[in-house]
């Protein structure tokens, strides 16, 4: 399965505005790029999408910056590919030739899986919570 850059990403930024969520403070994009890897330049983008799709909320000016828009176990994973990739939960089979109709009907059934598996998971899924990170010792 080949996954976009993008869809990525935004699972990514969201995991780390959701480790926040809560709390009385914004994000600030520079922090989000660096802390998830993400070029800063790209993740304006995709916050503008995350924006208009109602997932997250952004302040403008020197105290500005991102915050989820509601509780992580509230935002579903599909919720996340229809706002920055909604092409991969598209099906287009032709049901022409002897062999269409039942290709296309088991690509459509697929996918109808694969749907119902994204309405499983939530954002909060996606967080790796403090006592979930890699212990160092000195």
């Amino acid at each position: 399965m080949k996954l976009s850059h993008k869809l990525e990403y935004a699972c990514r930024v969201l995991a780390q505005l959701g480790r926040s969520h809560g709390q009385d403070k914004l994000a600030h994009i520079e922090t989000l790029a660096t802390a998830e890897a993400i070029p800063a330049n790209y993740l304006v983008q995709i916050l503008n999408e995350l924006r208009n799709a109602g997932l997250i909320v952004s302040k403008r000016g020197k105290q500005g910056g991102y915050a989820l828009s509601r509780d992580p176990k509230k935002v579903t994973l599909i919720e996340i590919v229809e706002a920055v990739d909604g092409e991969l939960l598209e099906r287009s089979f032709e049901d022409a030739g002897h062999s269409g109709e039942r290709v296309a009907g088991i690509w459509s059934e697929i996918g109808e899986c694969f749907e119902s598996k994204m309405r499983e998971y939530t954002l909060d899924d996606f967080i790796v919570k403090d006592a979930d990170a890699e212990m160092y010792y000195i």
